[in-house]
């Protein structure tokens, strides 16, 4: 007994091609993330510093990203080049205080762990 087709698909989808030639497909030329301000404010950091800041975030939540806030003022760049160094260190001293305060109710600390982890992949890129 076969499945029977789901919500959209048709039967003839569900049936290999007989012909030999597979149905023509999209092409993707550009993907893209979307970052928003808070995310894309994580600065491009030497790796040594962007592991130490992602052990800081795992034990103490917040204190790696507010390290990582003084490295956006030492000319760290990020990816958000239109705004000024004054406006992004703000942005990561709020993505700080953020994961600190809602570090009592294990958000932040989650949220730390992952911010640190997004310093380690971008300074591996860098």
């Amino acid at each position: 007994m076969e499945p029977s087709p789901k919500d959209g698909e048709s039967a003839a989808a569900a049936e290999p091609s007989r012909g030999g030639t597979a149905p023509s497909s999209g092409v993707v030329v550009q993907v893209r993330e979307k970052k928003g301000p808070l995310r894309a404010a994580i600065p491009y950091m030497p790796f040594p510093v962007a592991v130490i800041c992602l052990f800081l975030n795992t034990f103490v939540p917040g204190l790696g990203t507010l390290v990582s806030a003084f490295t956006v003022l030492c000319g760290a760049r990020t990816d958000l080049p239109d705004r000024h160094m004054c406006c992004v260190f703000w942005l990561n001293i709020a993505a700080a205080l953020i994961q600190i305060l809602t570090a009592i109710v294990m958000v932040g600390w989650i949220m730390s762990i992952f911010w640190g982890m997004d310093m380690v992949i971008l300074a591996s890129k860098y």
